[in-house]
């Protein structure tokens, strides 16, 4: 999953183009890559909510923002595996399990282990996201059957910076470099509309796409202004360029799977039909995506059916145990 290195310049060529003529080079090398067409359900649990040390400007769960979210502790185990059997219920391919962590700690680590043994009893792919790993924290969670961790670099690199103080964009990069090492795909993509300039946008796309390899996953994040964060009054994205976005990602990493995230509740159907146009080829399924709204599965599953998209089968030939 490598491609010839992307510079910032011919990201922003892509992005110029007509937007009829974007859509149709990025449905063609979706349908070359991904010839079955089917979109991915992916379910995501906050496992421990609230009370984050970080400042990122964007996040409702930064205990230095007051937006109404309280902190709790690492959920049961039996009430993970509750969400799970539910997701897998409805539908789902692969459940997330979301903590909000600067960095976990070992003994977090032991405890997120046994919850991504039981939920693969399940049939179900794993996903977590804990903040920053270290080597051995990366190992730990692979040896648990962990089949993805994501880990977003946010934004590029020059506008990182405006967003985030208390982690530095090499802390990102070190812990995607421990999740490639430790065996584990990785799911990493970034958010849209925080300020940014289009350049910055291609400049995320091609640090994304330059990754060696390029990660499995990529979730694409519309910012949701929360009230009590910095960016709460940040005017939204035009919605074209989130459709050009989802293009440019689909044809610079084109076997990935491209995830429309948070925000597209915000979006709309009809710009979420344009982003299935464009390449997207997976969602966040569920009422809630950690702590902000998400559209309800049967209006997600009523869109799916007419559009005529399949669903990609949650039924596996062989339990992980």
């Amino acid at each position: 999953m490598t491609n010839p290195a992307w510079s910032v310049q011919e990201i922003e060529q892509l992005y110029d183009l007509p937007l009829h003529e974007l859509i149709l080079q990025a449905g063609q090398v979706h349908a070359k890559n991904f010839p079955d067409g089917d979109i991915e359900l992916a379910t995501l649990l906050s496992i421990k909510t609230g009370g984050c040390p970080e400042d990122c400007s964007y996040c409702p769960q930064a205990a230095r923002y007051h937006t109404g979210i309280e902190a709790t502790k690492l959920m049961e185990l039996d009430e993970v595996l509750e969400a799970a059997k539910a997701a897998k219920a409805a539908g789902s391919n692969r459940f997330c399990m979301g903590a909000a962590w600067r960095e976990p700690k070992d003994r977090d680590i032991e405890k997120v282990a046994q919850m991504i043994r039981e939920v693969k009893a399940l049939g179900l792919e794993t996903c977590a996201t804990l903040g920053m790993l270290a080597e051995n924290q990366a190992n730990s969670l692979s040896a648990a059957g962990l089949d993805y961790y994501n880990h977003n670099l946010d934004s590029s690199e020059d506008f990182y910076g405006t967003i985030i103080q208390t982690r530095s964009y090499q802390d990102r990069l070190d812990t995607l470099q421990h999740v490639r090492n430790s065996g584990m795909s990785v799911c990493c993509g970034g958010i849209v509309g925080m300020g940014e300039s289009r350049r910055q946008r291609a400049g995320l796309i091609g640090r994304l796409a330059n990754l060696t390899p390029y990660p499995e996953s990529v979730p694409i994040n519309h910012l949701v202004p929360v009230p009590g964060t910095p960016l709460a009054e940040q005017p939204g994205l035009d919605p074209f360029e989130f459709v050009r976005t989802i293009a440019v990602a689909r044809i610079t990493m084109p076997k990935a799977r491209v995830r429309l995230s948070a925000g597209r509740q915000e979006l709309g159907r009809a710009v979420q039909a344009m982003c299935f146009m464009a390449g997207a080829n997976s969602i966040f399924y569920g009422d809630k995506l950690l702590t902000t709204n998400n559209p309800e599965a049967v209006a997600d599953l009523a869109l799916l059916q007419e559009l005529g998209l399949k669903i990609k089968s949650n039924v596996t030939t062989e339990v992980c145990v």
